[in-house]
C-alpha cells in the first residue's frame, strides 16, 4: 500500500494521521468539498450532494474513514442530532458505493466509531468489543454508522473499526473544554470513568490497523488505564498549572446548559483495549501521567 485516502482529513486527528503517514514513506490524499483550497493532495466530495470524484477510489491502495459532525460542537436540537447521524451514515454510504462500482477497489478500509456505542453510562464494568450496544441516542448513531462500514466488507476488503474514547491533545477536544473555566473542577460527582487515549497513539493504532492484515473487524481504540473524571481532571489542570476545587459542577447546571448533551459528560464508561493490544499494538502513553507529559511538554 503506498496510496492512502482519508475523510475529515483536516481535523485533528486527520492531520496527525497524515503527518505519521508521510513520515512513513505514504503519499496521502484528502476527500474534501473544497479540495483546490488544501494543501494536501485532494479530491473533490460533496456528502450532501452524494457526489464523490471516482479518480480518489482508483487512486487509493486503502481508505481512512474519519468523517462525522463533532458531537459536543453545538446544543442537541432534533436537526444537530439528524445532522450528527446522517454526517456519519451518509459519509459511509457514499464511500461504499463509490467503491462497489468502482474497477480498482482498495485493500483495507479503516473506519472510526466511538466508545458511545456502549451508552452515556456503563458504571463500573469494563467494556470488551462483544458487549452490547446501549439504548440512548449517541450509541444509536454508532450502531447505525457501524452498519453501514459493515456493508464495506462485503466487497472483498479487509474493514476496521475502531471504537475511540476520549482523545486527549492540547489544540482541541476534551482537554482543552475542560480546562477552559479559571478554575480546574470535576463533572457531576466525578466518579464517572473516562476511557481516554494520546492522540499520538491514537494516530499509530490507525497506522497500525493499516499495516497488519491480521487486523479486521472491532477494536476498542483507548488507552490501557481509564481514569476517573476527578483524576484526569486534576492532573491536567496541575500539568498546566491552574487552581483545581474537588466540588463537582453540579449535574442540574450542566442539564441547563447543555440539555441531552449534558448526559455525555456526566456520564462514562471503563472500556478495555486488551483485545488492540493482543494483536500486538504497544501504547507508547498507557498511563496517565505519560499522556500528559507528552501533550503538554513536547511540541
Amino acid at each position: 500500500m503506498k496510496n492512502i485516502l482519508i475523510t475529515g482529513g483536516s481535523g485533528l486527528l486527520g492531520k496527525k494521521i497524515t503527518q505519521l503517514l508521510e513520515r512513513k514513506g505514504y503519499t496521502v490524499a484528502w476527500l474534501s468539498r473544497s479540495p483546490k483550497q488544501n494543501s494536501q493532495k485532494s479530491f473533490l466530495w460533496d456528502v450532501s450532494k452524494q457526489e464523490i470524484d471516482p479518480e480518489a477510489i482508483l487512486w487509493a491502495d486503502a481508505v481512512i474513514h474519519l468523517a462525522g459532525e463533532g458531537v459536543a460542537d453545538k446544543r442537541w436540537t432534533a436537526a444537530r442530532k439528524k445532522a450528527i447521524l446522517e454526517s456519519r451514515t451518509q459519509s459511509t454510504s457514499l464511500l461504499f458505493q463509490a467503491m462497489e462500482k468502482s474497477e480498482k477497489k482498495p485493500a483495507a478500509f479503516v473506519s472510526a466509531s466511538a466508545i458511545g456505542f456502549y451508552g452515556f453510562n456503563t458504571g463500573d464494568e469494563t467494556l470488551d468489543e462483544n458487549c452490547p450496544a446501549g439504548t440512548d441516542f449517541l450509541a444509536h448513531v454508532v450502531l447505525a454508522w457501524e452498519n453501514e462500514v459493515k456493508m464495506v466488507e462485503k466487497l472483498g476488503i479487509r474493514t476496521v473499526l475502531l471504537r475511540i474514547g476520549i482523545v486527549l491533545d492540547n489544540k482541541g477536544g476534551a482537554l482543552v473544554e475542560m480546562l477552559k473555566p479559571p478554575v480546574a473542577a470535576p463533572l457531576g460527582n466525578g466518579n464517572q470513568w473516562m476511557s481516554w487515549i494520546a492522540i499520538d497513539d491514537l494516530a499509530r493504532i490507525f497506522l497500525f490497523s493499516l499495516e497488519n492484515e491480521q487486523v479486521k473487524g472491532i477494536y476498542n481504540a483507548v488507552g490501557p488505564k481509564p481514569a476517573t473524571n476527578t483524576e484526569l481532571t486534576q492532573k491536567a489542570a496541575k500539568k498546566v498549572g491552574k487552581p483545581f476545587v474537588g466540588i463537582g459542577v453540579p449535574g442540574f447546571a450542566l442539564k441547563l446548559v447543555l440539555g441531552e448533551m449534558a448526559q455525555m459528560v456526566l456520564g462514562g464508561n471503563k472500556v478495555s483495549s486488551q483485545k488492540i493490544r493482543e494483536a500486538g499494538f504497544e501504547f507508547r502513553y498507557p498511563s496517565l501521567d505519560e499522556a500528559l507529559e507528552k501533550i503538554y511538554n513536547s511540541d
